[in-house]
């Protein structure tokens, strides 16, 4: 029971959200990534949505403005598809790549 607790608080944010990316499901770690990439898109078509106002193009504002829903929609969706399917922890990513260290009483009782 110790060694699992010590194994999960060694396991890096960047190391969880690594393991995400190439296990199936969604761990918490690799969610809170992708909103905050999220927050920085927002902020940059933000920034680009001031100075498409500020240069007076129609068409450079309607562009930016349907890239704002495009962004709006895909988090929402993403959003909604988590909350049915819920998260998956990381140790159990961990040990459908074969990345988690096998305990001993597991081995003793398979051999």
């Amino acid at each position: 029971m110790e060694s699992k607790e010590s194994n999960r608080e060694e396991l890096s944010s960047a190391k969880a959200v690594l393991v995400g990316a190439l296990a199936p499901g969604v761990n918490a770690p690799t969610w809170n990534t992708l909103k905050m990439a999220f927050l920085m898109l927002v902020v940059c078509l933000a920034v680009m949505l001031g100075l498409a106002f500020s240069s007076s193009d129609f068409s450079l504002t309607l562009h930016v403005a349907f890239l704002f829903l495009i962004t709006g929609t895909l988090f929402v969706l993403l959003s909604r598809f988590l909350a049915e399917t819920g998260f998956v922890s990381v140790e159990h990513q961990m040990e459908e790549l074969g990345l988690a260290p096998r305990d001993e009483d597991t081995s003793k009782k398979t051999s």
